[in-house]
């Protein structure tokens, strides 16, 4: 096992301030090291034993060969739930210095330069959000860039930093045996999801309405993508599991880092 353990964990450069203190947070919860990497910042001279793939801005749907279209039962959750994402709602708007630009370029380039090398070299990944979405998109996948017509009064889409979201994990999937559980309530920000899965890229977990909310690629160590952001969810030991075992399967796999 390494002496340390080091995690790169992308962002935009403006912005994404409060995502980097929570994922840095879970992943020395874990016992790993983490490195924030920006598009001005790509930490070239760092080796990486692991990678976290952010969340933020859409990906270019140039990058799956669309152009750009405009945007066409709720769970409780525990006192503790609700102060941690009250809290965390009002940090994000206090922090939130991030330009309005739909997307970023740069880090679209960054970060696939990041996920190709981390799939030849076999280093574990963890996306989060647009991470899963850009990790299915380097592997020739597509996305829906709106996902409203999902949904009616009746099934509306739920968009809360509290877990208030049911999914449901596939049977026997990675994901399935990491958070010990075949069902759990997540928090939902996005309004793009996985529509094609990429190459050798599996669903491991769905909502009732048909989203993906998960996707893996056995092939690969640990390659796993989620549409939810378990940084956001502190108080879920199984949740944390998530991080727990990418910076396990990063220092106890194979030598090579990014």
């Amino acid at each position: 096992m390494r002496g340390r353990t080091t995690i790169g964990v992308t962002g935009p450069d403006r912005g994404g301030l409060i995502a980097w203190w929570m994922t840095a947070w879970a992943v020395r919860r874990c016992g790993g090291v983490p490195v924030r990497i920006t598009p001005s910042r790509p930490r070239e001279g760092i080796a990486l034993h692991g990678l976290i793939i952010g969340g933020g801005t859409d990906v270019d749907p140039l990058h799956y060969g669309e152009d750009s279209v405009a945007d066409d039962d709720d769970q409780p959750g525990t006192v503790l739930d609700w102060i941690i994402g009250l809290t965390l709602g009002l940090a994000r708007m206090l922090f939130a210095t991030g330009s309005n630009q739909d997307y970023d370029p740069d880090r679209d380039t960054l970060e696939t330069g990041l996920i190709r090398r981390a799939l030849y070299e076999d280093i574990p990944i963890l996306g989060i959000c647009r991470g899963a979405q850009l990790m299915n998109v380097v592997l020739g996948g597509t996305l829906h860039q709106s996902i409203e017509h999902f949904y009616t009064e009746d099934t509306r889409n739920v968009r809360s930093i509290l877990p208030r979201k049911r999914i449901t994990l596939a049977a026997h999937s990675h994901l399935q045996q990491i958070l010990q559980t075949p069902t759990c309530i997540v928090n939902a920000l996005h309004d793009q999801s996985i529509r094609t899965p990429g190459e050798q890229v599996t669903i491991s977990a769905t909502e009732h309405t048909g989203v993906i909310q998960a996707i893996e690629r056995r092939e690969h160590r640990y390659f796993i993508g989620v549409q939810w952001h378990p940084e956001y969810m502190p108080q879920s030991a199984a949740q944390l599991r998530l991080f727990r075992q990418l910076v396990h399967s990063a220092a106890h796999g194979a030598d090579g880092a990014v």
